[in-house]
């Protein structure tokens, strides 16, 4: 570190004294910024993250079948010999390792996930490069640091910061990739001749409208949410009466059926007292 600093301060005042006359100009790059501000590497970094839990939970898996192998082994130990006891444990010990062998094959220092990474952000370094190579040429910068690297920055004027530079190359090279159409080609030329203050300009508008344009549509959003609120409420209510109301219903059917039952109870009762009652007399004349 103390040597690249010395390096670096060198290099500076070499500068300086080549470039007394118009001064030397310096700009930096922030990497970092860069990467987060990059959709293809985001979206290939969370493939990247959702592999890594994946593999989080194949080791998971495994040490838990240790752990209950040991389980196991505890729990019938007194049961087995000792030749089964060792094989037994024998068994463990190279569940162990092959648990072992597989967190480094995929997290150790040249495993699965750090050759990704590498192969993630080689090609944005690469990219990062060259366009750093076309604005120092252009714009005329005699150094340009990448503020995210080893060599320590103890302070560092915005203004010289060309990060936003990079970013918009990156994402102008991506759309002349994807675009399809003539109209599409000629309107990314026209924004790429802009300079960097018309094209600060451009993107300040761009941002003010697609800050209006997510504003109308947090609005919409709201108004959508209070309308189902208010719907599901009218709902609500629609079916509570409706339950009610068909509560009533089967109320005072359930009570006209047990009036209705009970006449025909009475009835039932009746005749079959009557029938009794002629019996006994019939008898009664007989004798």
């Amino acid at each position: 570190m103390r040597l690249k600093l010395i390096l670096l301060v060198s290099a500076l005042m070499i500068g300086s004294l080549s470039y007394a006359q118009r001064g030397a100009r310096i700009g930096y790059i922030d990497m970092e910024y860069i990467l987060e501000n990059v959709p293809e590497y985001q979206e290939a970094s969370l493939q990247l993250d959702n592999k890594v839990q994946q593999w989080k939970k194949d080791i998971e898996k495994r040490l838990a079948e240790v752990d209950q192998m040991k389980v196991d082994l505890s729990n019938e130990r007194v049961l087995l010999t000792k030749e089964l006891i060792e094989e037994r444990e024998e068994e463990i010990q190279l569940k162990q390792d092959e648990v072992l062998d597989y967190q480094q094959k995929r997290f150790g220092p040249n495993g699965d996930l750090a050759i990704q990474r590498r192969q993630l952000v080689q090609p944005v370094q690469d990219q990062v490069f060259n366009i750093v190579q076309e604005i120092a040429q252009a714009k005329k910068y005699d150094f340009i640091f990448d503020k995210s690297a080893d060599i320590v920055m103890l302070f560092a004027a915005e203004r010289n910061d060309i990060s936003d530079q990079v970013v918009r190359a990156i994402n102008r090279a991506a759309k002349r990739t994807q675009a399809t159409s003539k109209k599409d080609k000629e309107e990314i030329e026209a924004r790429e001749s802009l300079s960097a203050e018309e094209d600060a300009v451009v993107t300040a508008k761009e941002q003010e409208i697609e800050a209006k344009n997510a504003e109308r549509a947090a609005a919409a959003a709201a108004q959508k949410t209070e309308r189902e609120t208010l719907l599901a409420e009218r709902k609500r209510v629609r079916d509570s009466v409706r339950a009610a109301k068909k509560a009533e219903f089967d109320a005072k059917r359930a009570r006209l059926l047990a009036e209705r039952q009970a006449r025909k109870d009475s009835i039932d009762a009746a005749r079959a007292a009557r029938r009794n009652n002629n019996g006994d007399d019939d008898d009664g004349g007989g004798l």
